[in-house]
């Protein structure tokens, strides 16, 4: 295809990939009140009673909004990941193009699972941290703040979840191999903890490590995927 088609055909993918999310959206809308208990339901023990509350009359149906995008964010996760690779399934060999099914379960899956990590481990974790900090304090947490912070981290482990799949494709493609992950493991710890810096939605060590330990686990599970490309690569 021309430039010009491969733009149209990113369009179209693009289109279908939010159309789908714009569905799961409306659903989540519909059900964006107790799917916003479900959200808040892992810090709730931590408030001591006390009800999280909102500054502006506005800030009720916005978080509403944002609940049911995240939600239609998860849900639509397995349509998105199909579009981008229909996208890039055309520029792959025949014998590649296999890995269609594999690559949308696997891929859907890990970032689910990654959204459940970050709600079941991560978020009740740096909260309890973040508020025994604060206990000279009485807390007065706006809704708003609460939800913020929650669903940054959850979409953040959603994405970081992904690190095995993307090193099992970029293995299969020559980019990567089993040796060279191994090799610059070290350099790789030190790249995670930067990223965890970056993508923390606090300054503290605390919340840093709960991002960079899975990283470098999904590092080595990724590593451990790569072999079962490339299982003759020595370092």
């Amino acid at each position: 295809m021309s430039f010009l088609e491969h733009l149209g055909e990113l369009r179209i993918r693009i289109f279908r990939a939010l159309l789908s999310i714009l569905v799961f959206f409306l659903v989540g809308w519909y059900f964006s009140r107790p799917i916003l208990g479900f959200f808040l339901k892992p810090v709730l023990p931590f408030l001591q009673g006390r009800r999280p509350v909102f500054l502006e009359i506005t800030e009720p149906f916005i978080l509403y909004m944002k609940v049911a995008l995240v939600a239609g964010l998860f849900a639509a996760s397995p349509m998105v990941l199909y579009q981008v690779w229909a996208f890039i399934a055309p520029g792959l060999y025949p014998s590649e193009r296999r890995y269609a099914a594999p690559f949308i379960i696997f891929s859907s899956l890990f970032f689910i699972a990654g959204g459940l990590f970050g709600y079941y481990v991560a978020f009740p974790y740096a909260a309890k941290f973040l508020l025994s900090v604060a206990g000279d304090f009485e807390p007065a947490l706006t809704i708003r703040s609460l939800f913020q912070f929650e669903s940054r981290l959850i979409l953040w482990m959603g994405l970081i979840f992904e690190m095995p799949v993307v090193i099992f494709l970029l293995a299969k493609v020559g980019v990567v191999t089993p040796a060279f992950l191994l090799r610059n493991f070290k350099y790789a710890v030190l790249v995670i903890f930067v990223i965890a810096a970056i993508v923390t939605p606090t300054p503290d060590v605390v919340t840093q490590c709960v991002f960079a330990l899975p990283m470098i686990g999904l590092y080595l599970l990724g590593l451990a995927t790569s072999y079962l490309v490339r299982p003759h690569s020595r370092p």
